[in-house]
């Protein structure tokens, strides 16, 4: 067989002498996200080092002959003689120069790339210049040299008259900003394309305050030839800026708007989705019904209701026996009672996120944000009355040959557009006031829908009341997935230690029919609701007992039984009051290692029994009289 046909016949053999650059294979759509990368070509995977590299290993393979070697360069050419033509022409004078890099080789790419196979210089056009003018303009002064030496002995040190520590913070809000003479255009048309919402902010910090003009005013008096500092040019720079405080102000409020009533709205709207889930919330109704249903047992008071802060301390609540707290329990008999409850804090993903918000910072930023927008106008109406004084005096300027120094803003500029924004900005506002203040009202609404009184109400904050759900969803969720995990181990253990599943025993109860189930699961309701007035008693049997690892409390219910005098029976469901006080109740109980003749003798040393039924999950002994029941409690409680 060829080797290609092995290849195709195990297209997943792994052949460990190849590199892991030879199963780096293109993709088919260079896509990440969003970003589409897809017009990047596959011959730009190597780098030009190795396509130079490529190059000229196929050349070598074509065996093409080497190239022959350079010619010599040609010899000198001597001077031109000065001819009689030249003689009446003028002499050049010397211009500036430009010191720039000079691209000694300009030669064409080794390889086509997706920028052709030239450089940008072969194809740009031939630029005619008025040589004349240009000579004129950049005419040298003098000699170079001399200029050079006169230059350096003219050179005066810069005007500084700032302290040290505020020089060196405008000197590195400066490495962040466009020369100082750029901003003033940028400021006046309030052009985000040079100055972001980050740079309007160090404006800030850099704005002059008249004590700094007057120093620099002062100073530049004292020194005309000499320049400026960088740090106190501009400050300069900055204070010839009519209202510059205004502008940035303005500025800032058109930039900021939105991720201002981004910060109130998404808080608000957490919260209404939050009330929504939890009134949907089935699981949560089941909660609360349960926890309602044994605290009035415990209380021997039969309450309406309770107040929901309880239910963080549900896990602090632990039973006198096994020492388990009792939303342990409330996770148990939820489970059993209504399984398809869910862990409820999946459902409530927006209590959460409102839990984690300060709607009494919301308040305070919904009234900041109205007073940011009523300041804004009356600044904007400041800049426009500036404006209106300036375009007046705008041709007398002109007459008089002055150079107007605060530019235009041009169309479509956020400057342009202020009056819109503004006006905008107050009718979401409006809009914003009407949000907040109907998402608080119905939260006081739900609040009185869960039974809290009106003063409780006025102490009761949303973001507390989101935070203690919160948590308690948080706890039930761990709380059942422990549970759950723990019950998961116990059946893998039955597994792993129970008999084979060809055996009568197991093939019956395998075999139960779903109406069975059902019956069963009735009978375990009627017996969790019997009345309250029943005397309830607590058994824990010992844990020594090999085959009985998994009953954990034992309780007397109100069951009829039917008694056999010779033998036990398997009837245990009468209601009269004999047979009421004299029957215990085995929960949690894995059947499918205890049997009824376990059952019978663990529990036959206590009395005459008279039925014994064993369902699945749970047991009934029914005694001849109410002493035998109450010592086996007695008895089961003492040996545990």
């Amino acid at each position: 067989m060829k080797e290609s046909d092995q290849i195709k016949d195990n297209p997943l053999t792994w052949d460990f002498d190849q590199s892991w650059a030879s199963f780096l294979k293109p993709a088919a759509r260079l896509c990440l996200n969003t970003l589409d990368f897809s017009d990047l070509w596959d011959e730009e995977d190597s780098t030009e080092d190795e396509g130079l590299n490529s190059t000229n290993e196929s050349s070598a393979c074509l065996g093409a002959p080497p190239a022959p070697p350079p010619l010599p360069p040609p010899p000198p050419l001597a001077p031109p003689l000065p001819s009689a033509s030249h003689k009446g022409e003028t002499v050049k004078c010397r211009t500036l120069k430009l010191h720039w890099r000079e691209l000694q080789s300009l030669a064409p790419l080794p390889r086509m790339t997706r920028f052709g196979t030239q450089t940008i210089w072969s194809g740009l056009e031939p630029v005619h210049l008025d040589t004349n003018r240009l000579e004129y303009l950049f005419e040298s002064k003098g000699n170079s040299t001399s200029f050079s030496v006169v230059s350096g002995k003219q050179k005066q040190p810069s005007v500084s008259v700032l302290g040290i520590k505020r020089s060196n913070i405008i000197t590195i809000a400066l490495s962040s900003l466009p020369p100082p003479r750029l901003l003033p255009p940028a400021v006046y048309s309030m052009d985000s394309g040079v100055l972001d919402r980050e740079d309007v902010q160090r404006l800030q910090t850099l704005i002059p305050t008249e004590e700094e003009l007057c120093l620099i005013k002062e100073a530049k008096a004292q020194n005309p030839h000499s320049p400026l500092a960088p740090a106190e040019l501009c400050l300069f720079t900055l204070g010839e800026i009519p209202h510059l405080n205004s502008r940035l102000q303005l500025w800032a409020f058109a930039l900021d708007y939105d991720s201002l009533e981004r910060e109130i709205a998404e808080p608000l709207f957490h919260l209404k989705l939050a009330m929504e889930q939890l009134s949907a919330s089935q699981t949560f109704r089941c909660i609360l019904a349960t926890v309602l249903a044994i605290g009035n047992f415990l209380n021997g008071h039969k309450a309406r209701g309770f107040e929901l802060s309880y239910l963080g301390k549900l896990s602090h609540v632990r039973d006198t026996h096994t020492r388990q707290p009792l939303l342990h329990h409330v996770c148990v008999l939820l489970m059993q009672l209504y399984p398809q409850s869910s862990d409820l804090y999946s459902d409530i993903t927006a209590v959460t996120k409102a839990g984690k918000c300060d709607y009494s910072l919301v308040q305070s930023n919904l009234i900041q944000l109205e007073a940011l927008c009523k300041s804004s106008k009356e600044q904007l109406k400041i800049l426009d009355k500036a404006e209106e004084k300036r375009k007046g005096g705008k041709a007398e300027k002109r007459r008089g040959g002055v150079r107007e120094d605060e530019a235009l803003a041009p169309e479509g500029s956020i400057r342009h557009r202020l009056p819109k924004i503004l006006k905008e900005c107050e009718e979401r506002l409006k809009v914003l006031r009407a949000v907040h203040r109907r998402v608080i009202n119905r939260f006081h609404s739900f609040l009185l829908f869960l039974g809290y009184s009106r003063a409780m109400v006025r102490d009761t904050t949303a973001e507390d009341f989101c935070k203690t759900i919160s948590n308690f969803s948080l706890e039930y969720r761990t709380t059942r997935q422990t549970i759950l995990l723990q019950r998961e181990r116990e059946r893998q253990k039955s597994r792993a230690e129970s008999p084979s599943l060809n055996t009568p025993s197991i093939r019956r109860k395998h075999q139960q029919t779903p109406t069975q189930d059902n019956e069963e699961q009735r009978r375990l309701e009627e017996v969790l609701r019997t009345p309250e007035s029943t005397p309830r008693l607590d058994v824990t049997l010992p844990r020594s007992r090999r085959r009985m690892t998994d009953i954990q409390e034992v309780t007397l219910t109100d069951q009829k039984s039917h008694y056999s005098l010779m033998a036990s029976s398997n009837v245990t469901n009468k209601t009269d009051p004999r047979s009421l006080n004299s029957r215990v109740f085995i929960g949690n109980l894995n059947t499918l290692l205890v049997t009824k003749a376990d059952v019978e003798a663990i529990f036959s040393k206590y009395g005459k029994i008279v039925g014994c039924s064993i369902h699945k999950g749970y047991a009934f002994v029914q005694y001849s009289n109410e002493r035998n029941a109450r010592a086996a409690v007695a008895g089961e409680r003492t040996a545990a």
